[in-house]
C-alpha cells in the first residue's frame, strides 16, 4: 500500500510539471531616432484619432465605414466566438448529466420472452489533476483577447485606409483641376498663336508648339478623372457599399491650404508594445500557443472520470412505476495512455515548435513596429520640408512664365522659352501636389504605426 502511494505522489510530481516556456525579452530603444519636433511624452491619445485632420468629410466617412465595413463585422464575430469558446472550456470542470432509456428483452423454452425496461439519469465528471482543463481554458481566454487586439487592429487599419483613400481622392481632383485650368489657358494661348500665324505675326513652328502643350494637358484630364473615379470606389467598398457611381466626396477641398499638420506627441518607443493592436494580438498569439503545449504535456497523463447512475427499472411499466426497483451505480475511472506510436509525445512536440513559431512571430511584429514609426517619423519631417520648396518652386515658375509670356508679346523672347517655362510650371505644380498628399498619407501613417488611440 506504502508502495503504491509513493509511486502515485512521485507521478503528481513528475506530470505537474509543465514545459518550461519562456516569453522573449524585448529590448526597446531609449528614444526614436526620427522624432526631431516631435515631443516624446506620454501619449494620451484618442480613439478618433481622424479629428486632428478637422475635415468633416473625413469624419463622416469613417463613421460610415465603421458601421457597415465586411471585414469589421468579421472581425467583431471572431470576438464573439472566441468568447463562446471561453464557456465551452469553462464548461470541462463542470459535471455532465445526461438520461439513459433501455428496454430489453430475452427469449427460451421455460420462461418464453423476459422484458426489462429502465430508465437512469446518468452524470459523468471528469476530474483534471494535471491542468489540461485549466490549460485549455487559459488557451481559451488568451485566444479571445488575441480576437479583441485583432478587432482593434482590423478598426485602426480601416479607419487608416479610409483616410489615406480620401486624401489621394482630393490629390487626384487637386491634380484633375491643374490639369483643366492647363488645358483652358494653353487652348486661349494656341488660339492666340493661330491668329498671329494667319496674320503672318508668329511662325508655323510656334503654332505646333502651342497646340503640343494643349495635346498634353489634354493627354492627362483622363488620367485624372480615371484615378478619381477609382479613388471613389475604393471608398464605396471601404465604406460598405456596392460599386455604383459615387458622389463627389471632397470635390470642393483644396489640399494643403487650411489645415497645417499639429504636433503629434509620438510617447516613448516602450509604450508602443502595449498600444499596436497588431503586438499584442501577437503577444496573446503567443500566449495561448504556450497553454496548448502544456495542454499536450498534460493530456499524456491519467485522467480520472467519475461517472454515476441511478433510476427505475423492472419487466413491465407498472412494476416500473410501483416504487420499489430502484437501481443505482458508481464508476469511478482512471485511463493512462500507454502506447500510442509516438502520437502524444508528437503532439507534444509540435504544440512547442508551434509555440516558438509564436515567439518569433512576436518579436518580428515588435521589430518591424518600430521601424514602421521611424519611417513614418523620418518622411513626415523630410516631405514636410520638401512641401516648403516645392511651394517656392512653384511661385518661382509661376512668375517665370508670366515674365516669358511678356516677353514674348514684345517680340523679345522665342516661344520656345514660353513652352518651356508652362511645361515647368505645370510639372512643379503636380509634383507639389503629390508632396502635399504624401504629408497627409505619412501623417495617417504615424497614427497607425503608433497604435491609433489605443
Amino acid at each position: 500500500m506504502r508502495r503504491t502511494l509513493f509511486l502515485l505522489v512521485a507521478l503528481a510530481a513528475l506530470t505537474a510539471c509543465n514545459p518550461r516556456l519562456y516569453p522573449p525579452q524585448v529590448e526597446t530603444p531609449d528614444n526614436y531616432l526620427y522624432a526631431g519636433r516631435f515631443r516624446q511624452d506620454s501619449l494620451a491619445g484618442s480613439e478618433e484619432w481622424w479629428h486632428v485632420f478637422r475635415d468633416p468629410t473625413l469624419d463622416s466617412l469613417i463613421s460610415q465605414a465603421l458601421a457597415n465595413n465586411r471585414d469589421l463585422a468579421v472581425a467583431y464575430s471572431r470576438v464573439e466566438e472566441a468568447d463562446r469558446q471561453i464557456a465551452v472550456a469553462r464548461a470541462g470542470f463542470l459535471p455532465s448529466f445526461g438520461v439513459g432509456v433501455s428496454a430489453e428483452g430475452d427469449y427460451n423454452a421455460e420462461t418464453k420472452i423476459v422484458q426489462k425496461y429502465a430508465v437512469e439519469p446518468q452524470m459523468t465528471w471528469e476530474v483534471s489533476l494535471f491542468g489540461a482543463l485549466r490549460n485549455s481554458t487559459r488557451a481559451a481566454r488568451a485566444e479571445l483577447l488575441s480576437s479583441q487586439w485583432a478587432l482593434r487592429g482590423v478598426m485602426l487599419s480601416l479607419t487608416a485606409e479610409v483616410a489615406t483613400t480620401y486624401f489621394q481622392l482630393l490629390g487626384y481632383r487637386r491634380n484633375l483641376r491643374i490639369a483643366e485650368r492647363s488645358y483652358a489657358l494653353r487652348r486661349e494661348s494656341a488660339a492666340l498663336i493661330d491668329s498671329m500665324y494667319r496674320h503672318g505675326m508668329a511662325n508655323g513652328v510656334a503654332l505646333q508648339q502651342a497646340r503640343s502643350l494643349v495635346y498634353t494637358a489634354a493627354a492627362d484630364i483622363p488620367t485624372y478623372r480615371r484615378a478619381v473615379a477609382q479613388m471613389q470606389l475604393t471608398l464605396c467598398t471601404l465604406l460598405g457599399e456596392n460599386p455604383q457611381r459615387p458622389q463627389d466626396v471632397g470635390a470642393g477641398v483644396c489640399l494643403m491650404e487650411d489645415y497645417r499638420p499639429v504636433d503629434v506627441p509620438v510617447g516613448l518607443p516602450s509604450e508602443l508594445l502595449e498600444r499596436r493592436p497588431d503586438i499584442m494580438e501577437a503577444y496573446y498569439n503567443m500566449e495561448a500557443a504556450a497553454y496548448k503545449a502544456r495542454y499536450a504535456r498534460s493530456v499524456r497523463f491519467p485522467s480520472i472520470a467519475l461517472t454515476g447512475a441511478g433510476g427505475v427499472a423492472g419487466n413491465t411499466l407498472k412494476e416500473m412505476t410501483s416504487g420499489k426497483p430502484w437501481v443505482w451505480s458508481a464508476v469511478g475511472q482512471i485511463t493512462q495512455p500507454l502506447f500510442a506510436f509516438g502520437k502524444l509525445k508528437r503532439t507534444e512536440q509540435a504544440a512547442v515548435e508551434v509555440y516558438k513559431q509564436q515567439v518569433y512571430a512576436y518579436e518580428q511584429t515588435v521589430i518591424e513596429a518600430f521601424a514602421d514609426v521611424e519611417k513614418a517619423l523620418v518622411s513626415i519631417e523630410t516631405y514636410r520640408k520638401q512641401a516648403t520648396r516645392q511651394a517656392q518652386l512653384v511661385l518661382a515658375n509661376s512668375r517665370i512664365s508670366e515674365m516669358n509670356r511678356e516677353l514674348y508679346r514684345n517680340g523679345m523672347s522665342a516661344y520656345l522659352d514660353v513652352i518651356d517655362a508652362e511645361r515647368e510650371l505645370y510639372a512643379s505644380q503636380m509634383q507639389f501636389v503629390e508632396i502635399a498628399v504624401q504629408q497627409y498619407v505619412n501623417y495617417v501613417g504615424l497614427y497607425k504605426a503608433l497604435g491609433g488611440g489605443w
